[in-house]
């Protein structure tokens, strides 16, 4: 029998308990406002380490290129001989401080590396040519500029070892796509074909088949390097999708799908293509590539362009916009 019988019969009303709110806990209602000032610790802190980073490449190179006229301008024109070395440690210092690996230990070594710039300096003053003001100055540089360091450091060291925000934004993504005016069935047989890449894949060198879903790709590096992998079919889709990804040991480990969608009202099919990746040295490593013409984001764009051309026109246009001789064979034969 419900409560509300039970009562009405014994001539009494009957009220239904207040449902009880339980206190908020105190923490609870703290966390969310504490997790975003130290998420915004992490940026500032990872920020200002990618400052000292680009700053000691940008030092660096200044001593390894023009040593003499450095040497000059902080008063100690006879230690031109040791800056090259002082330089190659600062690059090396910088490259591991933006690779976000262990951010934390690498600013440490900028540390010790402005404690041996400030005891040269120190020595420096002793040279019989050496000009006092502009060395006074140039340690007051490095001293407050290790100062920094030293305080980075200490932040850095603070925060979490498991999540660091460097290792938040490793491993890049990139999404492409573009319609071309030809069928799903037609663009989906000639991709499928992985042998037929380095056609329209200009930053390709070869990709020949291992048997079963297995491929060996090879590929063109900046300063005519090359770089080589395995990869496996992970997904195959007739006319709707396809995927792969490297195996393990990798140089650069990848994964990719392409997708084919017929477009509206019938004017061709949309060709979306999306890669991950994780670049030597991090994001650091796609940035340089993205400055040499060798990031893959625009690899990609260019490769779709040039299928899209291939595909439509039989043609592949060149870097100056003219046919390649190449581009003059038709889909059909590929």
């Amino acid at each position: 029998m419900a409560m509300q019988d039970i009562a009405r019969s014994a001539g009494v009303r009957y009220q239904p308990p207040r449902p009880t709110r339980s206190r908020p806990n105190p923490a609870e209602e703290r966390a969310p406002a504490q997790w975003q000032r130290r998420s915004l610790e992490e940026r500032q802190e990872e920020g200002l380490a990618s400052f000292l980073g680009w700053f000691s490449i940008g030092l660096g190179l200044a001593e390894v290129v023009a040593p003499r006229g450095l040497a000059r301008l902080i008063g100690a024109p006879r230690y031109e001989g040791i800056l090259p070395f002082l330089g190659l440690r600062e690059i090396a210092a910088g490259l591991g401080v933006l690779s976000g690996r262990r951010p934390a230990g690498w600013v440490w070594s900028r540390v010790a590396g402005g404690t041996m710039d400030l005891a040269v300096l120190g020595a420096a003053f002793a040279s019989e040519d050496a000009n006092p003001v502009r060395l006074s100055l140039a340690t007051a540089a490095v001293l407050g500029v290790t100062t920094l360091d030293v305080a980075n450091a200490q932040q850095l060291s603070r925060l979490p070892a498991a999540t660091p925000p460097t290792e938040a934004v490793r491993g890049i993504h990139v999404r492409k796509s573009i319609t071309v005016n030809r069928g799903p069935e037609e663009l989906y047989r000639h991709w499928h074909n992985f042998e037929n890449f380095p056609r329209f894949m200009r930053h390709l060198k070869s990709v020949k088949s291992l048997g079963g879903n297995r491929t060996h790709w090879e590929a063109y590096g900046p300063a005519g390097t090359t770089v080589t992998w395995d990869a496996e079919t992970t997904e195959d889709r007739p006319n709707e999708r396809i995927a792969w990804r490297s195996v393990d040991g990798a140089r650069v480990p990848n994964s990719g799908t392409v997708h084919f969608e017929p477009a509206p009202a019938g004017r061709g099919t949309v060709v979306r293509v999306e890669i991950r990746y994780d670049p030597p040295a991090g994001t650091l490593g796609a940035t340089l590539a993205q400055l040499f013409g060798q990031e893959p984001g625009q690899q990609i764009g260019e490769d779709l362009r040039a299928f899209k051309a291939f595909a439509e026109t039989g043609e592949i246009p060149t870097t100056k916009g003219q046919p390649s001789g190449r581009g003059r064979t038709s889909m059909n034969g590929m």
